[in-house]
């Protein structure tokens, strides 16, 4: 193998598992260490520089870097890091931040922007572009901003407060508001001759069953479950039947069961096609509505809605089996068992979100191509219309808030680029800062130690309280002594092991200190080859060798990237300094950066 360039920014990069898989590329490392510190007001800022909305996705987020965490690979507990729930930690022990936000220059840049919803990836590109000069103008038929934030995410799992504080950072940056305004014409606004346009409508529709039998008839008893909680957010709805069926297995359908209980729902059962680990709902979602009494019965396909004297009176289902073929595609075979019937009052539709873009055009130069989505640059954002830009689940479909919110970010680069006649691919490199932790021979500015600890779990609301009132929090949060001690199990993967090849003497030192057998000094070779012949065996081909260059035996130090501690021992025993323990910090371009 050639030597390995860690010059390139996504080499140490890709080593942070948990801020790589972060599709805003929070430093994670770095803001767990703020907290450790006590510094939550640090860490909430380093959060805010990246994803926004801190104390929403402390709550909300989908943790696609808790999967990632190294901690579930390599300290023989199976448990990353709570990495969310020590967001929230930042979230609600910081001060007030309000001196902290960039300032808004008070002679603007004569350019106009017009945001078209109000959800995450629109206010991103809004708290992206304000600090630069540029009026946003924002349009959403909702009555205040969050979009499905507000909409679709009931109370007991993100209070009004703590969204509303993260949303008015940004409007308060002197966005000018049209709220309840529905647009019903691009056309109309291009019309109005703003210098670009960010689309950022989200995934407004949810799915229908039209085609099932008596689906007409029990119409005012089926709710689709994104309009219903829209209704229940915004306290239109306030009351369901005693016997509630919800079908779907995503996250949708985990809110839908667990506010039908809230508002009244005796006997509420999750139904889905799918089997129990198909869902498509985090686990952790599955895991509250089943600690709140809901079942969830998988494999059953919905036949038809039953009525009786013209009211619904339950549905029945068809029970399949999951069969897998080679290349795991999963087909749903009927097991010929009898159809099921289950009672209900009401039917709530969780079964999927679709794209509504009824109110373009199609003559004014924006192109649509499959499933009616249009026709978006992944990397800019920007569509067929130069000056038309899309985020978020406008974009590709719906995904999470964090990838709004990281598409918000990047639709803010394109739209300042295009504004000032740049070419929009024409994108800067991250920014990389990589410095030593070196105080002493044997110290180092972060803590090296390991915790043993297993992760802390969430203190809980008392469940029957909790099942009275929309308005009660059910997951408490961390206190602050919870907090230290889960933030201590943090790997602190960003401390690089960097190695100086001209120094080492091949003593090694360090792989008999190595306490994961993640270093070899061996003849090189191809990579498959060199995987297995190390002193642990490298199976995980998503994580890299790290290869120096050859040294005066001809040998190579090869360190197994996935099974790293960053303990720094090696580092500590090493008699010539050839390793060395570099904190690596990188920040993802913004708008105006650079």
């Amino acid at each position: 193998m050639k030597p390995t360039d860690i010059k390139d920014p996504e080499y140490f990069h890709k080593v942070v598992d948990c801020q790589y898989a972060c599709p805003a590329h929070t430093p994670v490392p770095e803001y767990i260490r703020l907290i450790v510190a006590g510094r939550y007001t640090d860490a909430y800022m380093v959060n805010w520089e990246s994803n926004v909305f801190p104390g929403v996705l402390g709550r909300t987020c989908d943790r696609p870097c808790e999967p990632a965490c190294r901690r579930g690979r390599v300290a023989n507990d199976e448990e990353p890091v709570a990495i969310c729930r020590l967001k929230r930690v930042a979230a609600d022990n910081k001060d007030d931040i309000t001196e902290r936000l960039p300032p808004i220059p008070k002679e603007k840049n004569g350019k106009r922007i017009a945001l078209i919803g109000g959800g995450p990836a629109s206010l991103t590109v809004a708290r992206d572009l304000m600090p630069l000069g540029y009026e946003c103008v924002l349009y959403d038929d909702q009555e205040r901003g969050g979009g499905m934030m507000r909409s679709q995410i009931p109370a007991f799992r993100l209070p009004e407060k703590v969204l509303s504080e993260e949303v008015n950072y940004i409007l308060d940056m002197g966005v000018e508001c049209h709220f309840g305004t529905w647009i019903s014409s691009m056309k109309e606004m291009l019309d109005k001759n703003f210098d670009a346009v960010f689309v950022g409508t989200g995934a407004p529709r949810g799915r229908d069953l039209p085609d099932l039998p008596g689906r007409k008839e029990a119409d005012d008893n089926v709710h689709i479950g994104i309009e219903w909680l829209a209704s229940v957010a915004f306290e239109h709805t306030a009351k369901i039947g005693k016997k509630v069926i919800v079908l779907g297995g995503g996250n949708t359908a985990m809110d839908c069961c667990r506010t039908a209980r809230r508002l009244g729902g005796e006997e509420v059962r999750v139904v889905v096609r799918s089997p129990f680990a198909d869902m498509k709902a985090s686990p952790w979602e599955k895991d509250d509505a089943i600690a709140e009494d809901i079942p969830i019965l998988d494999n059953h396909v919905p036949q038809s809605f039953e009525i009786e004297n013209g009211k619904l009176k339950g549905m029945t289902f068809e029970k399949v089996e999951a069969v897998y073929d080679e290349n795991g595609k999963r087909s749903l075979v009927p097991t010929g068992e009898e159809p099921v019937f289950i009672e209900c009052d009401d039917v709530l539709m969780a079964i999927g979100q679709e794209n509504s873009f009824t109110w373009i055009e199609q003559d004014i130069g924006i192109e649509f191509g499959k499933w009616d989505m249009p026709e978006v640059n992944p990397v800019t954002f920007q569509s067929s219309l130069p000056h038309v830009f899309f985020g978020g689940d406008a974009a590709f479909g719906p995904e999470n808030i964090i990838t709004a919110v990281a598409q918000g970010h990047q639709a803010a680069v394109s739209i300042d680029l295009f504004c000032n006649g740049e070419d929009v691919k024409n994108r800067l490199a991250p920014g990389v800062t990589i410095m030593s932790q070196k105080m002493g021979v044997h110290e180092w500015v972060y803590d090296n130690d390991i915790s043993d600890d297993d992760r802390y779990a969430v203190p809980h609301a008392d469940k029957a309280t909790a099942l009275k009132n929309m308005k009660i929090e059910v997951e408490l949060g961390f206190d602050q002594d919870q907090a230290y001690k889960e933030a201590m199990r943090c790997l602190n993967c960003d401390a690089q092991t960097v190695f100086a090849d001209e120094k080492c003497i091949e003593c090694d030192a360090c792989v008999d200190v190595c306490p994961t057998d993640c270093i070899t000094f061996t003849d090189n070779a191809e990579e498959a080859d060199l995987r297995q012949t190390l002193s642990a065996p490298s199976n995980n081909n998503e994580q890299d060798l790290y290869v120096s260059g050859t040294l005066p035996t001809q040998r190579v130090m090869v360190k197994d990237e996935d099974i790293c501690l960053h303990c720094g021992l090696c580092a500590e025993r090493c008699p010539t300094a050839a390793w060395d323990m570099k904190k690596f910090l990188y920040e993802v371009t913004k708008a105006g950066r650079g």
